[in-house]
């Protein structure tokens, strides 16, 4: 796009979307704080974080920022889901057994996951290492609660044995619970069968909240800003996606309005969209990679084990069109590239750290920068608009589900 027809943004309204995460949203505040500081200091640009506008209807935060000599005001909104998360995961060491089988069930019963194997190695294992993990922690938990039955048995009597037994397996498998803090296999069961449970669909309570968010972003879209700009992290891609698809299917995004921007990072769409009911997801996909009313920028890096890296998630997902597929730009992160190797040693194997780095400061930027996108003077569009596809992008569709709602 030639630079005479770039918008140049002295407002913004952003929307973040949060993943499937049940902590509070003040934690994403801090984090943008302080990796906003860092971000600057390396960048040589002034960014600094001011209360949320009187009229804010969520839990948010200002951002004054000074970037290539230009002044942005941003503000900031969470679009929180997190109670429904924390409900989801209050469930007992039984159902948490059960949810695990269904969710295995679910994904191998239906192929959908030969067909993210596929893709990308690195979510699989992570989708995987809940169910090992547990697993694992009940084959503890029975063999030495079994040898504590057949000492009891063998020295004293059984029925002292049989209480020994049980008290040890019961006890243990509360340990590993209590440790899941360290061990997220708890967390991460609860992640995958929350959609699973669905096969694919949004649960009511989830649908419900969603429209709310659409009605926030439908009246941001209806103010003087320059640019509505919606993030959406890991899970939080694709409510993203089905959100925004419902906005414009609604009519709800005017045409000399603001310029409406999505922004994914880390996503996991595959993970729901191969669900054999998934079809309101797909149909979401089919729809929004072909629309003119917003841009639509979607960033991964190989590097984070969490992410469907590189993947077009229309394209996989096996409803992107012949012709007239023009979202989203696939985009890498390139950890390897933008994080020296102090850094890379520092975050090590920290799964968790390296799946947020998308939110954070790069101590070797390149084209991609947390901040200047949410907090610059350029539309996200624009900032990309040089940009082709990575080259590792990838868009075979290997979905054994295509079914999609109108």
């Amino acid at each position: 796009m030639p630079a005479e027809a770039q918008k140049t943004v002295k407002t913004r309204q952003m929307f973040y979307i949060p993943g499937y995460d049940p902590v509070p949203p003040r934690r994403y505040r801090e984090l943008y704080r302080a990796e906003s500081a860092d971000q600057a200091a390396i960048s040589n640009y002034a960014i600094d974080l001011r209360p949320k506008a009187k009229d804010a209807q969520n839990f948010g935060w200002g951002v004054h920022a000074d970037i290539d000599g230009t002044q942005t005001q941003t503000q900031v909104e969470i679009l929180f889901w997190a109670d429904i998360v924390q409900t989801s995961m209050n469930q007992n060491i039984p159902r948490t057994y059960i949810l695990l089988f269904r969710t295995a069930w679910e994904y191998i019963g239906s192929g959908a996951l030969f067909g993210l194997m596929k893709l990308r190695i690195g979510p699989i294992l992570a989708a995987l290492y809940p169910v090992a993990m547990l697993l694992l922690q009940l084959l503890v938990a029975v063999c030495l609660g079994f040898s504590a039955f057949y000492l009891g048995k063998t020295y004293i009597h059984w029925g002292i044995g049989a209480l020994a037994g049980i008290a040890l397996f019961c006890a243990l498998l509360i340990y590993f619970k209590s440790k899941d803090a360290q061990l997220f296999a708890y967390y991460l069961m609860h992640d995958y069968g929350y959609s699973a449970k669905f096969k694919g669909q949004n649960p009511p309570e989830l649908e419900a909240r969603m429209a709310v968010f659409t009605d926030r972003i439908a009246s941001a879209m209806q103010s003087d800003v320059d640019e509505v700009l919606v993030v959406g992290h890991s899970s939080g891609a694709h409510l993203a996606v089905s959100i925004l698809a419902d906005l414009i299917r609604q009519g709800r995004v005017p045409a000399n309005g603001p310029t409406l921007s999505l922004l994914t990072l880390g996503q996991v769409i595959p993970m729901v969209s191969f669900l054999r009911n998934a079809d309101r997801l797909r149909g979401d996909l089919h729809f929004l990679c072909q629309s003119d009313a917003l841009a639509w920028v979607d960033v991964s890096a190989p590097g984070d084990g969490a992410t469907f890296a590189l993947c077009d998630p229309a394209a996989v997902s096996g409803v992107a069109p012949e012709t007239g597929h023009k979202h989203p730009l696939i985009l890498s992160a390139a950890f390897s590239q933008t994080l020296s190797e102090a850094k890379q040693k520092e975050l090590g194997r920290r799964f968790f750290r390296l799946h947020f780095q998308y939110l954070c400061a790069f101590d070797l930027p390149g084209d991609y920068d947390y901040f200047k996108v949410t907090a610059g003077p350029q539309t996200l569009s624009d900032r990309f608009a040089h940009r082709g596809h990575s080259p590792s992008r990838i868009t075979r569709p290997v979905n054994p589900h295509t079914s999609m709602s109108a």
